[in-house]
């Protein structure tokens, strides 16, 4: 008599059990987090100390720079590369170690064992990014308090900085879970989810209509929209010669994380082990 299939809570449980046991978990999310936060408070610091020498136009709209600090480009390209591998590891380490063959025969069911899966990375590093988007935020504006340049929460378009840098962990995440469950090589995955979410947006020009639409259609392009607030007002606007609207920034998250959980799923399905 064959057992009743794992209710997806149980899978759920038996997902995070897996995610959370291991030691490099704590390291990889520990070590992405200070290296995001103290690269924020380093940019505070930098305007804390040149903020004197700074002219009367840039003190009267400091709120632009005080925003940029609260999560910068170099801090959303670290979170990327973090939460990527994060996301790749926790598909392709199953593989690598041949530990997929157990699970599949103690879950059959693969397209519920990978929602599980996809569901724990989603919640975890959805958490991670909520934590280290406010800490940054905190800090950098604490940093700027000093010379009362520092933002409050309540600022206008301060709530969508810490969203758009909170919700860029679990959208690259969930692309390096994709990228993993197509290759389910540890090195190949790392390149080319590297490529695709780190030297795409350096390499791909404005220049025509259809490379800017490639270019913005990218998650850390989308997360440049998002975050400038200063948009289409000089000298603070990143503004490109074919630029996109914020509805455009979040479309472009959502369609990258729901893409990346769709491939994982079907992916590990169709897929022989």
């Amino acid at each position: 008599m064959s057992s009743p299939p794992s209710s997806f809570l149980d899978l759920f449980a038996s997902e995070w059990l897996k995610l959370r046991s291991l030691r490099s978990t704590y390291w990889a999310l520990g070590a992405g987090a200070l290296a995001v936060i103290a690269f924020n408070a380093n940019a505070a610091r930098a305007d804390f100390v040149n903020y004197p020498h700074y002219g009367k136009p840039i003190h009267d709209d400091f709120v632009f720079w005080a925003l940029r600090d609260a999560f910068t480009q170099g801090a959303a390209m670290i979170m990327i590369l973090a939460c990527a591998s994060i996301g790749a590891i926790t598909v392709v380490g199953e593989y690598a170690t041949g530990l997929i063959r157990t699970t599949f025969t103690a879950v059959p069911d693969r397209r519920a064992l990978m929602a599980a899966k996809v569901a724990v990375v989603t919640t975890v590093m959805t958490m991670f990014g909520a934590v280290v988007a406010g800490a940054s935020f905190a800090v950098t504006q604490a940093i700027l308090a000093g010379r009362d340049a520092g933002v409050s929460i309540g600022e206008p378009g301060a709530v969508r900085v810490i969203a758009a840098s909170a919700l860029l962990a679990p959208v690259c995440a969930l692309v390096g879970m994709g990228l993993g469950a197509l290759i389910r090589h540890g090195a190949t995955t790392m390149v080319l989810t590297t490529g695709v979410l780190l030297l795409a947006p350096t390499f791909v020009t404005e220049r025509y209509h259809w490379t800017a639409c490639v270019r913005n259609a990218l998650p850390y392009n989308a997360w440049v929209r998002l975050a400038d607030i200063g948009y289409g007002r000089e000298p603070y606007t990143l503004a490109t010669r074919y630029p996109t609207s914020v509805a455009g920034g979040w479309a472009v998250f959502t369609v990258w994380a729901v893409v990346g959980a769709v491939v994982t799923l079907v992916a590990v399905d169709r897929r022989d082990v």
